[in-house]
């Protein structure tokens, strides 16, 4: 796809959206009416989309954002407890069919081997909340705000907010925050770390396009084996991830990439990637 260019993608579903445009996925969550809750017919496309932009050649990074003044609200509280589906299926089916769904949802979008960033225009809630943290980088609005949420509605929490929230901003912060689904705002979740840049409302969507644009121009082999060495750290000792790094080192040393770069920085000017 040329720079420039956008291509609009078929999600199945008016309450998600979807374009490719400079190798960057922008997929937003379109049910402003219900500040962006999941639902239905949401979920199964953002999974979908998910999948299949991580997999496009032509895309190098996705960004995630919400229409109107949210992100996204969780679940939809007004339909909880009136699915006929899940009324009929017995405890340990419920639960199999909810691991597939998280790990479909949040766990592919944590494990996605791109770079992915959250725009939050606004609040982001529970499940919400857990999406945008399972990205990379999170870019909110000044007016943004985020909840646990689940404590007000009687429930401990799924799509591994719990894990998500504790490496982002420690166990005491993370209990605090589940325990009392208190509303934080933008300044103090860029203060204990849960955002990672805060603009003005009206700049947002430009300046994270930017930021999103900017990582997918670069080397996609690097940091696809960049964001490998991340996720290890996360649960890998040093010396497990020191042994990790090397083989990822030395493939990324062998692409056109590398010695386009090496070129680059010869000849003083800026390099341009291709991803081989």
């Amino acid at each position: 796809m040329a720079l420039g260019m956008m291509k609009k993608i078929d999600t199945g579903t008016i309450q998600l959206l979807c374009e490719v445009r400079d190798r960057v996925a922008v997929i937003t969550l379109n049910r402003p009416e219900a500040r962006n809750a999941l639902s239905d017919d949401l979920t199964p496309a953002l999974r979908r989309m998910i999948k299949e932009r991580g997999e496009d050649p032509d895309v190098g990074a996705l960004l995630i954002t919400g229409a109107g003044t949210a992100f996204c609200a969780g679940g939809d509280i007004k339909g909880m407890g009136k699915s006929s589906r899940k009324t009929q299926m017995s405890d340990d089916e419920r639960i199999a069919d909810l691991k597939i769904r998280q790990r479909t949802l949040t766990g592919a979008l944590f494990n996605l081997r791109k770079p992915t960033i959250a725009a939050l225009p606004g609040p982001a809630a529970g499940a919400g909340l857990a999406i945008a943290m399972a990205c990379d980088i999170r870019i909110a609005a000044e007016s943004a705000f985020v909840s646990a949420g689940y404590a007000r509605v009687g429930m401990s929490g799924d799509y591994g907010i719990a894990w998500l929230m504790t490496h982002l901003v420690g166990t005491a912060r993370a209990r605090e925050l589940m325990y009392t689904a208190d509303k934080v705002d933008a300044e103090r979740c860029e203060q204990i770390g849960l955002f990672n840049r805060v603009v003005p409302d009206a700049v947002l969507r430009d300046e994270a396009f930017k930021l999103a644009s900017s990582i997918a121009a670069g080397p996609s082999i690097a940091l696809r084996n960049m964001k490998d060495n991340l996720n290890d750290a996360l649960s890998n000792d040093y010396m497990t991830s020191l042994d990790g790094e090397a083989p990822r080192l030395v493939e990324t040393s062998r692409t056109n990439d590398h010695q386009e770069a090496v070129r680059a920085f010869i000849e003083k000017r800026d390099p341009v990637f291709t991803g081989t």
